[in-house]
C-alpha cells in the first residue's frame, strides 16, 4: 500500500493550509468591517493641561557703556595765543550822564539845605506839609506866629524862652513849621519854662519872653506846676542883666534885687 490520498480528494496539508487562510480573509474581514463602522471608532484622547510654568524673570541688562565724549577744547583766554578781542559796544557816553547827575544832585542838596527863613530853617524843613508828618510824642512844631510848641500828651506845650528850647536840647533842624489849622486841632497845655536861681540867693526866677519873674514863694511855684527838674543854676551876674518882668503872681509886689 502506499501513503498517497486517493485520487479526488485533497491531502491533510492541503487542508490545513486551506483552513488557517480561511481563516485569515474571516479575520481581515472583521477588521474591516470593525474600522468602517462609527462605533469602533477609537475614543479621541483630550490633550493633557498645559503646564503652568512661572514666568522667567528678565536678565539684567549689560552695563551700558557710555559714549567717550570729547570735551571741548578751552577758549583761548586773555593773552592767550588765537584770542579774539570781543566787538566793541557803541559808546552811551557815560562820563557826561554822570556828570551831569552828579551836578544836578549838588545843585538839589543846596536847594533843600540852604536856610530860606529868618530861623534859619532849611527847604527840607519846609517841603513836608502838615498831612505828611507822623504824629509823635515830643514833636516840635511851629506856625506861622514865633511860638514854637512841644507835643506830650497830644496836648501842645509852649517853649517859652530861647533859653527854654536850649534846655531841651533843640536845634532849629527840630522845627517842623506846619499851618495854623494844624495847631488848632490839639489842646493847649502847660508852657515848658525854664527857671534860673544863683547859688548865692534863695530866690527862684521863671524866665519868660526874654524876662526873669519872680516867683513869690514855694507854694506859688508848685501851684505853677513847676518841678526842682525844672531849675537852671547860673551865676548872679547873668541874672543881672536879664531885665525884670510882672511877678508871680503879679500882686506879689516888686522883686527882690540881687
Amino acid at each position: 500500500m502506499s501513503n498517497q490520498p486517493p485520487a479526488g480528494k485533497p491531502s491533510t496539508a492541503n487542508q490545513i493550509l486551506d483552513l488557517l487562510l480561511d481563516a485569515l480573509l474571516e479575520r481581515q474581514a472583521a477588521r474591516r468591517t470593525q474600522s468602517l463602522s462609527p462605533e469602533s471608532k477609537p475614543p479621541v484622547s483630550q490633550p493633557p493641561p498645559p503646564r503652568t510654568t512661572q514666568p522667567r524673570r528678565p536678565a539684567p541688562p549689560a552695563a551700558i557703556k557710555e559714549p567717550i565724549r570729547r570735551q571741548p577744547r578751552p577758549k583761548p583766554g586773555p593773552g592767550d595765543e588765537g584770542r579774539e578781542p570781543p566787538p566793541l559796544l557803541p559808546s552811551i557816553n557815560l562820563d557826561k550822564t554822570l556828570s551831569r547827575l552828579l551836578v544836578l544832585i549838588a545843585v538839589l542838596i543846596l536847594l533843600v539845605n540852604v536856610p530860606v527863613t529868618r530861623h534859619g530853617v532849611s527847604l527840607a524843613r519846609i517841603m513836608p506839609d502838615s498831612a505828611a508828618l507822623i504824629i509823635r510824642e515830643g514833636l516840635i512844631l511851629k506856625g506861622s506866629g514865633p511860638e514854637i510848641y512841644k507835643l506830650e500828651d497830644d496836648k501842645l506845650r509852649w517853649i517859652s524862652s530861647l533859653d527854654a528850647f536850649e534846655h531841651l536840647g533843640l536845634q532849629w533842624g527840630d522845627v517842623h513849621l506846619v499851618e495854623d489849622q494844624f495847631l488848632a486841632k490839639f489842646e493847649k497845655g502847660r508852657p515848658i519854662h525854664v527857671l534860673l536861681k544863683c547859688d548865692d540867693s534863695p530866690h527862684i526866677y521863671r524866665l519868660e519872653n526874654q524876662e526873669k519873674r519872680w516867683i513869690k514863694d514855694i507854694d506859688t511855684f508848685m501851684a505853677e506846676g513847676h518841678v526842682w527838674e525844672d531849675v537852671r543854676f547860673v551865676p548872679r551876674d547873668y541874672l543881672r542883666e536879664i531885665p525884670d518882668g510882672p511877678p508871680i503872681p503879679e500882686d506879689a509886689g516888686p522883686p527882690p534885687q540881687l
